[in-house]
């Protein structure tokens, strides 16, 4: 049985969706016992709390002071930023007591990480263990940031040729990078029309369905986007997808239909697949899992709000590809949105660019990759241990054959 350890940080919903989507690939294969783990859950309470509120009060609040620090912790010489990382895994690692007693219980026999902090610690970590571990990290955003490049490393799997390019630029090893995209939901992979989306979530199959998701938007800029949407002359159907965005709930409640537009609103959901397959355009922020999951289904999106960063970054390229347009002003939505609506050979094109940037196979590549690694690793080491077993049979063969029969039998004989 190989058992395969799977370490992610509840920083966003990005990193545990793409630890849900491994696991569930490794389930499929006989034979693989997979376990995942949030790495922050082990760690110190003062810690976890320091980290996460810091995450949250930048990324929210402080925008522009969170992509300076995002900016100018991205360091492009390699040797540089191993050891900047290095360094942050000494000071972490007594936060970290309870993750080192983890790896010894569960004892992997590989370890997957899809965040940094759980990756740069295990550079520590391993060398205190007896036989060092494969790790593997893979990257959840559009560009890999210098914080993902770690010693130890045994595969790095990339969203797109993109980031490999920069890493290699970087210096790092063509060897260990692999472009397989970012993993998705399994269930990407299997066919839906438009046709049996909508008729399984009771959706109108004739007017053209924009879909908002707002769950990790602020609510005020996205009450105004619905409400400039519901002033469309064009006949639509809005849905606004809330999430755990219980200020966004709030801020919407007295938002009703208007005499064009049909309104929806949702709070969080379970089928999200679906409203991607069912919509003809989507409105979202640029987190690194659900623009993939929007390119792996083909839909045309409207970019708005990405946090300064990475997911810039995650724009810029959707934007380069045709796949989206990328927007600062809430009040430019609308517009683009109706411009949008009335041309479907944009969006026909907007589409096909999706799809051919989308990876929906990309968790089970990725598994297949490991587990393929892991096998050959262990024929490797078989073989050497055959070798050095021959090595050893010899060396006494001919130390024995180096003594003289008479010495060899009068030692027989005075036993």
């Amino acid at each position: 049985m190989t058992r395969i350890l799977i370490l992610h940080a509840s920083l966003g919903a990005g990193h545990l969706n793409a630890a849900k989507a491994l696991c569930n690939a490794f389930e499929r294969i006989s034979e693989v016992e997979v376990r995942s783990e949030d790495a922050l859950s082990y760690a110190n309470s003062l810690y976890r709390s320091a980290v996460t509120q810091a995450y949250k009060q930048l990324s929210e609040k402080a925008p522009q002071l969170y992509k300076a620090f995002y900016e100018g912790s991205d360091i492009s010489d390699l040797e540089k930023s191993l050891d900047n990382n290095l360094t942050w895994a000494k000071l972490e690692r007594p936060f970290f007591a309870d993750l080192e007693q983890l790896l010894k219980e569960f004892d992997p026999d590989a370890i997957v990480c899809v965040q940094q902090i759980p990756s740069r610690l295990l550079q520590i970590l391993e060398q205190d263990a007896p036989m060092a571990k494969p790790q593997y990290v893979v990257v959840t955003d559009v560009i890999a940031h210098s914080t993902w490049i770690n010693h130890g490393v045994h595969g790095y799997f990339l969203p797109n040729i993109l980031s490999a390019n920069l890493l290699i630029q970087r210096g790092v090893n063509p060897a260990v990078l692999h472009v397989t995209g970012i993993p998705v939901k399994l269930e990407i992979m299997e066919p839906k029309t438009k046709e049996e989306a909508r008729s399984r979530q009771s959706l109108p199959h004739t007017l053209p369905i924009v879909t908002l998701f707002g769950g990790g938007l602020n609510a005020r800029r996205v009450k105004s986007m619905v409400v400039d949407l519901l002033a469309s002359p064009l006949p639509i159907l809005l849905i606004v997808v809330a999430g755990r965005n219980e200020k966004l709930v709030e801020a919407l409640e007295e938002v009703t239909d208007s005499a064009q537009v049909q309104l929806r609103k949702l709070a969080e959901i379970d089928y999200v697949d679906d409203l991607l397959v069912a919509s003809d355009l989507v409105i979202t922020k640029a987190g690194g899992l659900i623009t993939s999951e929007i390119l792996a289904r083909g839909t045309p999106m409207v970019i708005v709000d990405p946090i300064p960063g990475q997911e810039e970054q995650n724009a810029d390229v959707i934007a380069a590809a045709g796949a989206g347009v990328q927007l600062r002003l809430p009040e430019m939505v609308a517009p683009a949105v109706q411009y949008l609506l009335k041309r479907p050979d944009r969006l026909a094109e907007m589409h096909q660019s999706a799809l051919e940037l989308g990876q929906p196979r990309a968790a089970l590549n990725i598994v297949e990759h490991i587990l393929t690694d892991l096998h050959a690793r262990r024929v490797m080491q078989t073989l050497e241990t055959s070798e050095l077993e021959t090595s050893a049979v010899e060396a006494g063969s001919l130390e024995t054959s180096a003594i003289p029969a008479g010495i060899v039998s009068r030692t027989a004989h005075a036993e």
